[in-house]
Formats: structure tokens, C-alpha cells, sequence
């Protein structure tokens, strides 16, 4: 996909499922991403709130397989 298939792909499932991460962890987050899921399945708000990264998904499985590898509930 190009980047502008990604992006029109992500506008046709946005918002999506959210899941906040602390801002420490956001490369790790990022990896973890980039080698589990497809670019086009997932996006990263920087600084929703007070260190903290929003981290969105296009399927809740995805979510979930996040939530754990982090221990986030």
C-alpha cells in the first residue's frame, strides 16, 4: 500500500479502539506494532494527555493482544 492508501484505509475505520500507553513506552509500543499488525491497522496519537500516547486500532483482537503484551487493563 501506498501512503495515501494507508491513510484513506485508516479514515474508513477511524476512530477505531483506543488504548493509552505511558509516553515512556512509546517506542517500545511502536515496535511491538510495526511486528505484529499491518501499518494500515493502527495509529498513534502523541500526547493525549500528561505522558501518555494514544495507540488506536482497527480490531479489538489487536486491542487485546496489545493490552497484554503491556499488562495494561
Amino acid at each position: 500500500m501506498t501512503p495515501q492508501e494507508i491513510f484513506e484505509y485508516k479514515m474508513r475505520w477511524a476512530p477505531g479502539i483506543p488504548v493509552s500507553i505511558h509516553s515512556d513506552h512509546h517506542v517500545q509500543a511502536k515496535d511491538w506494532c510495526r511486528k505484529n499488525i499491518g501499518r494500515h491497522q493502527w495509529s498513534m496519537e502523541t500526547y493525549t494527555d500528561v505522558y501518555e500516547h494514544t495507540f488506536r486500532f482497527e480490531h479489538l483482537q489487536h486491542a487485546d493482544k496489545f493490552k497484554e503484551h503491556f499488562g495494561i487493563e
